[in-house]
């Protein structure tokens, strides 16, 4: 019943950006923290940036931080994550995923085992 689906992946060049949603259908992004991960090929799944739509607090690795911004729409219960100023080493396939627990404010989600719900990826290809 719940589904979750990314868009706006793509081929960009370095430097260029872009805007990644994540529209959930079956549930509520309200009171869920929503996780944005990505896996290239041969790599570990890892947390990009995470929410929780509690307080609004967010969480964003070290490896994109200060390029990638994550925001959710309540009203339109889709999230997004900001892509800017990409690298050729952010080329992998991002997925979103959201809990099926109410999440806690000021906790910060950034393990995959805390996710319940998985959409099925965008890839985003970035070319020097």
């Amino acid at each position: 019943e719940v589904q979750l689906v990314e868009s706006g992946g793509g081929l960009v060049q370095a430097g260029g950006s872009l805007r990644l949603s994540c529209a959930a259908s079956g549930l509520f992004f309200d009171d869920f923290a929503i996780g944005w991960f990505r896996q290239a090929p041969g790599k570990e799944r890892e947390g990009v940036s995470s929410i929780c739509s509690v307080d609004g607090s967010t969480y964003t690795a070290d490896s994109v931080k200060g390029r990638f911004t994550i925001t959710s729409d309540n009203a339109k219960n889709t999230v997004y994550l900001q892509m800017n100023s990409l690298k050729p080493e952010d080329t992998a396939v991002y997925y979103c995923a959201t809990t099926a627990t109410y999440c806690s404010a000021g906790y910060y989600y950034t393990s995959p085992y805390e996710y319940d719900y998985w959409g099925q990826g965008t890839q985003v290809t970035v070319s020097s």
